[in-house]
């Protein structure tokens, strides 16, 4: 591997390009119109636009992504998350043109992201999955009949969704054929397959994911869990690890589970089996996700591995270097999503110009961002600004290292969740440890506002 172009844009292509500087592996980003002046763009070592700024134009338009891998002579290909990094007939085209994928196989891809096949495949490992139909139903009668006979509330999910999109829930059979037709047509539109299952809607549980790794030599280790639960809308806002709800016995529990369906996926490269936690600490397999996560982050600080240099190593063949009995953990870890978005107006979107943009520092801090002062954050894409990563020697100290580091955080210009997570972090149930996945989205039905100092 010698040259690595990073199909990508924002801080996980910045922080894919310094994984590879530190191995002396050359760089090659690429962006659209709208990403010209972007952080990714000035640190690669090349950078070639592939599009206009809409991301079925660029970053999402495969031909314009082999054609600079072609232009440049990349021998290998990163995707990051989101775009194409999940998409297995982008990873079989990469294979095909002689292009090092950095991520699991086009089979183990088309397999993992196939909701159906990825559930059978959990329960041939015996891990417990959430009660569901047995894989897609096309015919709205059957549907009804096998809703019926799961128990409502169900969860009618697109095989092909993903990133919390695609879902919709009937609580009973009267509003069940409605929603059912929404979600194949909500699925048509949105990954162009209009199947769906269904699955039973665990009453409020807990979020968890569990980071694996494996290689192309069958070595596999998991590197704990990360607690995702206080989510908006099913995006992630705040993610933390060790998770606080979990013992040893059951995070040792969840973790070889999530490495049972790796194994039984032949799987190669880091990712991520996400998994609910019900109300008696029960867990049931979600879904893996086959690529690098956004929370990746607070998994590297906890462990101290890097898990970006380890999708390179393992994609050019390397063994991983470190078995389960040497896994260990290094106090707690969380990350706050900063993004531009307004939290008193219902979290609305805030691109533009950042007047200014000064990052906290000092011990225990990490900021992940593709921002600079003067960055102009385009409308197009997600509104991330940066990952705020804090670190203390138990749960306490991480809130408080948060506290300061958000207080440090100044950006002008635009609106940012700062204030929402200033809110959390005063809130008398996230510090409790009492909450569930729908939290946010009842404070927000509720009129809350997220105003720092007034807390629920």
């Amino acid at each position: 591997m010698q040259k690595v172009l990073v199909a990508n844009r924002g801080e996980i292509a910045v922080r894919i390009i310094r994984a590879c500087h530190d191995m002396g592996i050359q760089t090659v980003a690429v962006y659209s119109q709208a990403d010209a002046e972007a952080l990714h763009v000035l640190h690669a070592d090349e950078a070639i636009c592939i599009g206009e700024p809409p991301s079925q134009r660029s970053y999402l338009k495969i031909s314009n992504i082999l054609s600079a891998c072609q232009i440049t002579g990349a021998d290998a290909l990163h995707p990051g998350y989101g775009f194409l990094s999940e998409n297995a007939n982008f990873a079989s085209i990469c294979a095909s043109c002689g292009l090092n994928f950095i991520g699991p196989s086009a089979e183990t891809i088309a397999l993992l992201g196939d909701k159906a096949r990825a559930k059978a495949t959990a329960k041939s490992v015996k891990c417990p999955v959430i009660p569901g139909s047995e894989g897609v139903i096309e015919d709205v009668q059957e549907a009804l009949k096998e809703a019926k006979r799961i128990g409502f509330p169900v969860f009618i999910k697109a095989s092909a969704g993903g990133g919390g999109k695609g879902i919709r829930i009937a609580y009973e059979p009267d509003e069940f054929v409605r929603q059912f037709s929404a979600a194949r047509a909500e699925a048509e539109a949105s990954f162009n397959n209009p199947d769906v299952y269904l699955e039973k809607m665990i009453v409020n549980p807990r979020h968890i994911e569990v980071q694996i790794i494996g290689d192309k030599h069958g070595n596999y280790a998991y590197l704990g869990e990360r607690d995702c639960t206080i989510q908006r809308r099913r995006q992630k806002l705040i993610e933390e690890a060790p998770s606080p709800i979990l013992t040893p016995s059951l995070r040792k529990k969840i973790g070889e589970a999530a490495v049972e369906i790796v194994r039984a996926a032949k799987y190669h490269s880091v990712g991520t089996v996400e998994f609910l936690l019900d109300e008696q600490r029960n867990f049931y397999f979600m879904e893996v996700n086959t690529r690098i996560q956004v929370e990746h982050t607070i998994t590297e600080e906890l462990t101290g591995i890097d898990l970006v240099k380890e999708q390179l190593k393992i994609a050019m063949g390397e063994k991983i270097k470190f078995k389960q009995k040497d896994i260990t953990f290094k106090g707690h870890v969380i990350q706050l999503r900063i993004n531009a978005e307004n939290p008193a107006n219902n979290f609305a979107p805030s691109p533009g110009h950042l007047e200014y943009y000064i990052p906290p520092g000092g011990p225990h801090v990490r900021v992940d961002s593709a921002c600079y002062s003067g960055y102009k954050i385009p409308p197009n894409y997600d509104s991330m600004i940066a990952k705020l990563i804090v670190m203390g020697k138990d749960r306490d100290e991480a809130i408080a290292v948060a506290k300061r580091a958000l207080r440090e955080f100044h950006i002008g210009g635009v609106f940012s969740t700062i204030p929402f997570h200033q809110f959390m972090l005063e809130d008398p149930k996230f510090l409790s440890n009492d909450y569930v996945i729908n939290y946010i989205d009842q404070l927000i039905l509720e009129g809350c506002t997220f105003t720092p100092g007034k807390v629920s």
